[in-house]
C-alpha cells in the first residue's frame, strides 16, 4: 500500500532545470516541502523519492493527514 502511494505521488512530480546553475529541481506540488535539487535528473528523482518517504513517515508519526493521490 505504501509503495503504491509513493509511486502515485511520484507520478505527480514536476521537474525543471534551474537556469542559474543548470541543476535539476524536482517537487511534488501537493506535498508541501517535498523537493530535491541535484546535478542530474536521475539523482533528483531518487532524492525526491527519499524525501517523500521521510515526509510521509513524519506526517504519519504526528497523526497528520496525507494528500490524496
Amino acid at each position: 500500500m505504501l509503495t503504491k502511494y509513493i509511486k502515485a505521488a511520484m507520478h505527480q512530480a514536476k521537474y525543471k532545470i534551474l537556469s542559474d546553475d543548470n541543476t535539476f529541481y524536482g517537487e511534488i506540488p501537493e506535498f508541501q516541502g517535498v523537493w530535491a535539487n541535484t546535478d542530474t535528473l536521475e539523482v533528483c528523482r531518487e532524492e525526491l523519492e527519499e524525501v517523500l518517504e521521510e515526509w510521509i513517515f513524519l506526517r504519519v508519526s504526528r497523526n497528520l493527514p496525507l494528500p490524496n493521490v
